[in-house]
């Protein structure tokens, strides 16, 4: 009793018992601080069990990743013990990468159509980003297109170039002349606007019409502009053959716009096209490798097909018949004295490309032709291949493949380290729906030329690295969240030259932004595709 009145009196003295509850305050916030063994970060997104690629060229390993407000939250190898997530990714036999961009589109027309903005042939693929306004082509006014992406919705990133070809037309028409001074300083300023609107930077197609109408020194002053605001330039370069200057001074004229302007130069589909120039690869690699040792920036794309894709007039009509307007082109069609000349050099044309066996007609807009060679149909017809051509483009033209590729070409441009990946994707193709899984498949898993982080590297990391692409085409804690995840054994490619529209399969899951867009290899009506602007 007298103890416990001591100790009462102790607890009732009016300071010690403020000490005390001071104390005991302070013990429950200290105590409070301290984290249980459950209280864990919660992420929205944890994918587990696949074999990871980060998109480098390290080489893959089984690591996890977490996701968080549509960015990469962190990669390691036990995540799931110390975060939880709203929704787990079992990925157990799975590949794991970045999704995949695409420096070498035509998916404008896509984007733009109600019916085909999801863009699901690049999404099944695992192309998350597209490049469009390649080969000179595309929109002048690049503002208004990239925001008329962004009101109505896409299905994959894109990003544009705006096209030397676009521009020139928009100022002085089909003209197979040099511009005026006045003329030359109005595609200046829309190249400079386009590129202030967030232009990659200058696209030609100078095989092309009008491309093909303009001498370098006007590619030059043009691809000044975009170096300045701190674009790079992209060509089909003037001949991929021996159509006029030979590839490899086509080549090297890329070579001296870089030398001119310091710009970052790139060759658009690398290749060397037609029966001339087969072999010609060794010398295009020391061309441009030489090139890098003097610190110019050169790099190329290329599409992992034997076969290119165009249209007859495309690959056999002189580009001089092509000037001007559409009536004019005709009329030198219809012109009995132009006729032997014509004639001519389309057959000359022709035997670059390998003859009429090499040229397939794709266009599913032509059911009487489709699935069969110029030469099949000229038999047919009982006629020459030239006149079975002229009469073709006389009834509309019609697309092409043209099997002018070798495969030692091929494979030795694909293992040169500044060669990524690309599809030029184009109707009646099959490189628009099938061309990573075919590279997959052909080059990684068939001939083992590449491995598969080296796969991933070209197709993702390298392209954001060399086009600027910040925060992109790695798996990286921080970068945006676009990851695929494909099945090895089932990624493969179902379009071919018959059937050159089928969509890629194997392709099991696509996030694009953290947002799940393919999920157990069904699209689930996402469009979260975001128009990208260089520098913004």
């Amino acid at each position: 009793m007298i103890e416990r009145s001591r100790f009462s009196n102790f607890l009732l003295a009016p300071k010690r018992a403020s000490i005390l509850w001071a104390l005991c305050v302070i013990c429950l916030f200290c105590l409070s601080s301290v984290p249980t063994a459950q209280a864990r970060e919660t992420v929205d997104i944890l994918i587990k069990g696949g074999l990871f690629v980060e998109g480098g060229q390290e080489k893959a390993a089984l690591l996890q990743v977490a996701i968080k407000d549509g960015r990469i939250h962190a990669v390691g190898p036990h995540l799931d013990e110390t975060l939880q997530a709203d929704k787990v990714i079992d990925a157990t036999g799975m590949v794991v990468a970045p999704g995949f961009i695409d420096p070498h589109t035509h998916a404008g027309a896509e984007l733009s159509s109600p019916e085909r903005k999801a863009n699901l042939n690049y999404l099944t693929q695992g192309v998350t980003t597209v490049f469009i306004g390649n080969d000179g082509g595309g929109a002048v006014d690049v503002g208004e297109k990239l925001g008329r992406f962004e009101s109505d919705g896409i299905g994959t990133n894109v990003a544009t170039y705006v096209g030397h070809g676009a521009v020139r037309a928009a100022v002085m028409g089909r003209a197979d002349r040099a511009p005026t001074s006045e003329e030359l300083a109005q595609m200046k300023s829309y190249v400079a606007r386009a590129m202030q609107d967030g232009a990659l930077g200058l696209s030609t197609g100078l095989y092309y019409v009008p491309g093909s109408y303009a001498a370098t020194d006007e590619v030059v002053a043009l691809a000044q502009v975009a170096a300045d605001h701190g674009g790079v330039y992209d060509s089909h370069i003037r001949d991929e053959s021996s159509y006029s200057i030979g590839l490899k001074a086509a080549v090297s004229e890329v070579i001296d716009i870089a030398r001119q302007t310091g710009i970052a130069v790139h060759v658009a589909h690398i290749k060397a096209l037609g029966v001339d120039v087969w072999g010609q690869s060794r010398d295009i690699v020391q061309l441009v490798e030489r090139a890098q040792a003097e610190g110019l920036k050169v790099t190329a794309d290329q599409y992992p097909w034997r076969a290119s894709g165009t249209s007859v007039a495309g690959a056999l009509m002189p580009r001089w018949v092509m000037a001007g307007s559409k009536d004019a082109y005709q009329a030198r069609l219809q012109d009995p004295s132009l006729s032997k000349r014509i004639r001519e050099e389309m057959t000359e044309n022709l035997r670059r490309r390998g003859g009429a066996e090499a040229v397939l007609i794709t266009d599913k807009e032509k059911p009487d032709l489709v699935n069969r060679t110029l030469a099949e149909i000229a038999r047919t017809r009982e006629e020459s291949a030239i006149d079975t051509a002229l009469w073709i483009i006389q009834e509309g033209n019609a697309r092409v493949a043209s099997f002018n590729m070798a495969p030692e070409d091929i494979r030795r441009f694909m293992t040169r380290p500044w060669v990524m990946t690309s599809s030029d994707g184009s109707t009646g193709h099959p490189r628009k729906f099938a061309s990573y899984p075919k590279k997959y498949v052909d080059y990684v898993v068939g001939e083992k030329l590449l491995t598969l982080s080296e796969f991933v590297y070209h197709s993702a990391g390298q392209v954001a690295d060399v086009f600027g692409l910040k925060g992109r085409g790695y798996l990286r804690p921080g970068y945006v969240a676009d990851v695929i995840i494909l099945d090895p054994e089932k990624y493969r490619p179902k379009a071919d030259f018959a059937h050159p529209e089928q969509l890629t399969e194997g392709m099991e899951w696509v996030l694009l932004g953290g947002k799940v867009v393919i999920e157990e290899g069904r699209f689930t009506g996402d469009l979260a595709g975001k128009a990208l602007r260089k520098n913004h």
